[in-house]
């Protein structure tokens, strides 16, 4: 009852017109980035962080989470009419989505989307409001040394998870780690790889390396590998979704609810694996198997409300204990930092009206998404076809404004650039974003926990395994590591059969 009631008040103050036009805003911008291919919400809440200082943060906040939820619905709009997957977690509806648009069915599966988008967010966001409150009171009882497992944990997922292999996510992380590390060290007080320069003792600034790394690197290794050339397909007719399409759709966004948000919210899960265990579960309930592979409702229904529901997930580790287990949630941790906010147990009993306000906009986002992309489809259909170079170069100017208004100078500049350069080098190398990011963010915040478990237990690194929790934890890391090895091999093996 507690939490119904702080929720209310949380209505309150998201329903303010401010807010509301804050909500709105985000949800619009979040569904067009979505639509547009090489474009995704980190990208786009990158860009945003630094010109949005000067808002409320939670004016600030509900527009992110926005534009979260907005990118999740758009990046439907691609899978299906363009067959390019925004996010990785798209991919599954692209497969049945593009082949019932081709049958001239993409009305249908559009709807089917969004509905169940819908209807997945909305009961994720419940649970999340009253999960997170019970779950944040016990990581009040946590240990640094529990704080230093469950970082290993992000560590080990984004980089094991996180790109086409284990190898170049751990590549990524380190770059990360290192990024962060430079600056003076809080205990001791030595510069550490600042190379001489009297600008680099305060660190880089964490929202310069998002922008260089999401926008100059992504921007221009698109640029440089081509801008796709995919055939769009004429979505004709209003989204609409026949009796039939009811009936096969509902159970399918049900069943793929179920597998989204606890999934999502598992520090090792993200939004890939329900997708995939929602559409193999489709594919063994269903009385039209025949249909799979050549446009099932069901496999664009369970997939994209397990998607969203994820999505929702996501945010139970990052509001609680502060852990972002996707690229989107690593940039959202960074607009908490920059107001002076840091997600974890304390967030709750310091920040509670900012919080409640933030999982209430879910809500009426949530709303505003549906009326949004039912009516208005064929608008985002056709951004799809606008030229990918003015869509590159927005990004750019937009980029190095961003990294201006956020208090840079030339020198933060030129940092934006040559971190750039090594997005750059990253992305065509097909070396993940994701784990430098959570690298960067998570990096100090390690440290930190580490020195103040070593000092509890004056230097004794046994202290890092004395609780049943931190056991725990460790195995789940361990767990992260060989797992996705193992996947891979056992994959392998299957081909070759």
């Amino acid at each position: 009852m507690e939490s119904f009631n702080l929720l209310l008040d949380g209505f309150a103050d998201a329903a303010t017109p401010a807010n509301l036009l804050w909500a709105l805003l985000g949800v619009t911008i979040g569904t067009a980035v979505g639509v547009l291919p090489g474009i995704g919400p980190a990208l786009t809440v990158a860009l945003l962080l630094p010109l949005t200082f000067r808002l409320e943060p939670t004016g600030a906040l509900i527009l992110f989470a926005g534009v979260y939820y907005g990118g999740m619905y758009g990046g439907s709009t691609s899978a299906i009419l363009l067959n390019t997957p925004g996010e990785s977690a798209s991919m599954v509806a692209a497969m049945e989505g593009n082949k019932m648009a081709k049958a001239g069915r993409a009305a249908s599966a559009l709807a089917t989307a969004a509905i169940g988008s819908f209807v997945a967010g909305t009961i994720a966001t419940v649970l999340l409001t009253f999960v997170a409150q019970p779950f944040a009171d016990l990581a009040v009882s946590f240990t640094p040394a529990d704080y230093v497992a469950m970082m290993a944990i992000a560590f080990v997922t984004v980089a094991s998870l996180l790109g086409s292999s284990p190898l170049k996510g751990f590549a990524s992380l380190v770059i990360g780690l290192t990024i962060g590390l430079v600056g003076i060290e809080s205990q001791s007080g030595q510069a550490r790889l600042t190379f001489g320069l009297p600008s680099l003792l305060d660190g880089i600034d964490v929202v310069v390396v998002v922008i260089a790394l999401f926008a100059i690197g992504e921007v221009f290794a698109h640029a440089l590998r081509g801008g796709g050339g995919g055939t769009v397909t004429p979505l004709k007719g209003r989204a609409v979704m026949t009796r039939e399409d009811w009936r096969r759709s509902w159970p399918a966004w049900l069943r793929g609810t179920a597998f989204g948000f606890p999934i999502g919210a598992l520090p090792a899960g993200g939004a890939e694996i329900p997708t995939f265990l929602s559409y193999a579960t489709e594919k063994n309930l269903s009385k039209h198997k025949d249909e799979f592979g050549h446009g099932a409702i069901e496999g664009v229904a369970g997939p994209e409300a397990a998607n969203n529901a994820a999505a929702a997930g996501v945010l139970v580790p990052l509001l609680t204990i502060g852990l972002p287990t996707s690229a989107t949630a690593a940039v959202i941790l960074t607009a908490f930092q920059a107001y002076g906010l840091q997600p974890g147990p304390q967030l709750f009993s310091e920040s509670g009206p900012l919080v409640y306000a933030l999982l209430a906009s879910l809500f009426i986002g949530n709303l505003m998404l549906l009326v949004l992309n039912l009516p208005l489809a064929r608008v985002w259909a056709k951004m799809l076809q606008i030229p990918a170079y003015g869509i590159y170069a927005g990004i750019l100017v937009f980029a190095t404004l961003g990294a201006l208004a956020s208090g840079g100078g030339l020198a933060d500049l030129m940092v934006l650039y040559v971190i750039g350069a090594l997005g750059v080098l990253m992305a065509m190398a097909d070396v993940p974003v994701a784990p430098a990011i959570v690298g960067l963010i998570l990096g100090p915040l390690f440290e930190k926990q580490l020195q103040r478990a070593l000092l509890i237990s004056e230097g004794d690194p046994a202290v890092l395994f004395d609780s049943t929790l931190s056991i725990v934890l460790w195995v789940v890391a361990a767990l992260g590591l060989v797992v996705p090895v193992v996947i891979g091999r056992l994959k392998r093996r299957a081909t070759r059969v």
